[in-house]
């Protein structure tokens, strides 16, 4: 399993993560059938480096941008400010829908996460979070 993002939006993930310090950075990244067709830049309503939520209104936005215009969630990302670029348990509770039995919250969509651990190389990785569970997915530029 692998996806594939234009390079120019890894960079614009990137630099957000930057511009955002010392908070985390979040957004969303729109797509159909698999290829990535615009990222949007998400305000963090947490206001933390250790943890993120994307505000409510940019939430509602963005969602009805990505209907009107028939395309999906393809990626939700977020930055790590001093940590991996791997999803905290935190990360992976806020990736499902509470109940019983749970549900993904944004179903088929990946997982990218930005890490500033070092700020002279950030890395960037991809995940599938499905049901809690956590796979690494191959990351290609384009």
């Amino acid at each position: 399993m692998s996806l594939k993002l234009p390079r120019a939006m890894i960079d614009e993930m990137v630099e957000q993560a930057l511009d955002e310090l010392p908070n985390e950075a979040c957004g969303i990244i729109a797509g159909r059938g698999g290829m990535a067709m615009k990222l949007y830049r998400t305000v963090n309503a947490e206001h933390s480096p250790f943890r993120y939520n994307i505000d409510p209104s940019d939430l509602l936005r963005v969602s009805r941008e990505i209907d009107d215009n028939g395309w999906d969630v393809l990626v939700i990302y977020h930055s790590h400010v001093a940590s991996e670029a791997y999803p905290s348990p935190t990360d992976i509770r806020l990736a499902q829908w509470p109940g019983d039995p749970p549900s993904d919250l944004f179903p088929g969509a990946y997982y990218v996460l930005v890490s500033l651990k070092d700020r002279e190389a950030p890395v960037v990785r991809a995940f599938s979070i499905q049901l809690g569970e956590v796979t690494e997915v191959e990351l290609q530029a384009s």
